[in-house]
């Protein structure tokens, strides 16, 4: 499956109404870890079903990022049934992502 780029007009029908688990990685184009983990994030939706992967530019998506709180990018937050499940901030391994979607 691949990534799809979250926004604040797609979020509540992407994210928060999702049928299945969301993984959203919040990022910037400034941010060096944030373009070491996009490949990471890309190559492990590819690899997994039954998750939706998608990425927040912060930049374009303030509001989005304020209301959740995301002082350090990358952060990733796990959305399950329109809450969050898990969030890591960071870099993330491939393992690391595994581990954090329970896979």
């Amino acid at each position: 499956m691949s990534v799809i780029k979250i926004t604040e007009q797609n979020f509540e029908a992407e994210v928060l109404k999702s049928d299945v688990p969301v993984l959203v990685d919040f990022w910037a184009v400034w941010c060096g870890p944030c373009q070491m983990q996009g490949p990471i994030v890309d190559e492990l939706a590819e690899e997994v079903s039954g998750i939706k992967f998608g990425k927040l530019n912060v930049d374009e998506n303030m509001s989005l990022a304020q209301q959740y709180r995301v002082a350090s990018i990358p952060t990733l937050l796990v959305f399950k049934n329109g809450k969050i499940a898990a969030s890591a901030v960071g870099l993330q391994s491939k393992e690391g992502l595994k581990k954090l979607l329970g896979i």
